[in-house]
């Protein structure tokens, strides 16, 4: 239990950002599933519209803080890892 009325605060302000940030983790997972899927069904053009408009998602939850920057950079290496490969694939 907290032994000030600053860290009684502190403890509810971090439950509400707790909650916050993995609603937001959440949202980033979705995103990338999005891209996924898009890249599973092979359509390399549908895979490229659908990281362009998750791209900024995964910037902004970086950008906030709620993943680490390195780690929005290593999802969208990846994803367009992934998507150029389906791009080569098909050519």
């Amino acid at each position: 239990m907290a032994n000030t009325k600053q860290a009684a605060k502190r403890a509810r302000k971090s439950i509400r950002q707790r909650a916050h940030n993995v609603s937001m983790r959440s949202e980033i997972r979705t995103a990338i599933k999005k891209i996924h899927t898009a890249v599973d069904s092979g359509d390399a053009k549908a895979a490229q519209e659908a990281y362009k408009a998750e791209q900024s998602t995964i910037d902004s939850l970086a950008r906030k803080g709620v993943i680490h920057k390195n780690k929005a950079a290593r999802h969208k290496s990846r994803l367009a890892a992934r998507i150029k490969a389906l791009s080569g694939a098909r050519s």
